[in-house]
């Protein structure tokens, strides 16, 4: 009877504890830096309405691609923290490939990055293959990108009814003003490190291009989306890993 009780007097001190540090941290963290740009330019939401006066600032020119602002969806709207900032365009070469950028930059809530495997699979893709890849970029001194590729794929019906197999290259990563990590668990631990050595949040973008393809050509389409993100990232990511190597900057599960 003794040991039941110290064991929960003892887990009721843990819990009021962990509470109290939360409180903590919540009302005396600073919020640090972004690792892209924040620029004054409006973003809407599907309906038309303005979001919010500023946005994440992705190029209207990246090589021969010609592209068109997209909305924030009412679901993410509804599901992520309101100081959420977004920026997202989707691009289009001269052959028809088309390419969704999208960047989505937390402010002072963490949960407005979420694990990626929340994303594609809630819309119906299944995840075929996952492959860290190093991405040189143009410029020379900012050396490699490392980046989550993802193959999914997902049946599909056209007009008629017929059913056809779609593939898609996904490929992400996320950026603070120091760190980059193709890493879900990574940036979070990196978080909380920062969070209990320093009492700063880091302000963590999730960065993402999506791309969808016929069978048998993803090699095809990744190396042209890897073209597309060499010519991109400088345009809007302020983390470069300049004076430093990629592999050093970036953080890496055991």
């Amino acid at each position: 009877m003794k040991r039941t009780w110290f064991l929960f007097s003892l887990a009721l001190v843990l819990m009021i504890s962990g509470a109290g540090l939360l409180v903590f941290f919540k009302t005396h963290q600073r919020l640090g830096k972004p690792g892209v740009k924040i620029v004054p330019i409006p973003i809407l939401s599907s309906d038309g309405l303005v979001v919010s006066t500023q946005s994440i600032f992705l190029p209207e020119q990246i090589l021969d691609y010609k592209s068109q602002a997209l909305p924030v969806t009412k679901q993410e709207l509804d599901a992520l923290p309101k100081d959420t900032t977004y920026g997202r365009r989707l691009f289009e070469d001269p052959n028809g490939l088309k390419t969704m950028l999208s960047v989505v930059l937390m402010g002072s809530d963490r949960t407005s990055i979420h694990k990626p495997e929340f994303c594609l699979p809630g819309q119906g893709w299944t995840i075929v293959s996952r492959q860290i890849v190093n991405v040189k970029l143009d410029q020379s001194a900012w050396g490699d990108l490392p980046v989550m590729k993802w193959i999914v794929s997902q049946k599909t019906k056209d007009q008629n009814g017929n059913v056809h197999d779609a593939r898609g290259l996904y490929v992400f990563w996320f950026v603070s003003d120091d760190t980059i990590t193709p890493h879900h668990s990574s940036r979070m631990t990196s978080i909380v490190k920062k969070l209990l050595t320093t009492g700063e949040l880091e302000r963590w973008a999730y960065v993402s291009c999506f791309s969808i393809c016929s069978p048998g050509e993803e090699e095809t389409t990744f190396d042209r989306l890897q073209r597309f993100i060499a010519a991109s990232v400088p345009q809007f990511q302020l983390t470069s890993g300049r004076g430093q190597s990629f592999t050093r900057n970036t953080l890496s599960l055991p």
